[in-house]
């Protein structure tokens, strides 16, 4: 059985800084991609990072040069470093572990922006 657990979500003001984290356990040996996907409010579900095999790192658009995604060496646990946050960046953020040629979820993270 494979769990996936985001936290780190919470208030920040615009400008303001966050990180979040995602820890995954079970049987995931072998990891081949992770990646962060958001839900804004009255938006569908969207990919923002995405951490592949090689190495490389892809962001959408909208986060590009704020958002930065990392894994450690366990490599079952990734992190968002979200900089310099806006409005438009409060959802709530999902943790997304491609394994075994299935995708894996967990239960998200609320982020607020507020002033």
């Amino acid at each position: 059985q494979v769990r996936v657990v985001e936290s780190g979500g919470g208030l920040v003001q615009p400008g303001g800084s966050l990180e979040l984290t995602c820890a995954a356990s079970g049987s995931i040996g072998g990891i081949t991609e992770m990646a962060w996907e958001r839900q804004r409010p009255g938006n569908q579900r969207e990919w923002v990072a995405m951490l592949v095999r090689t190495g490389h790192m892809y962001y959408a658009d909208s986060v590009r040069g704020r958002f930065a995604i990392s894994k450690d060496n366990d490599e079952k646990t990734v992190h968002l470093q979200m900089d310099n946050v806006d409005s438009d960046d409060a959802g709530v953020y999902y943790c997304k572990i491609h394994h075994g040629g299935l995708d894996y979820w967990g239960r998200g993270t609320q982020v607020t922006v507020s002033s």
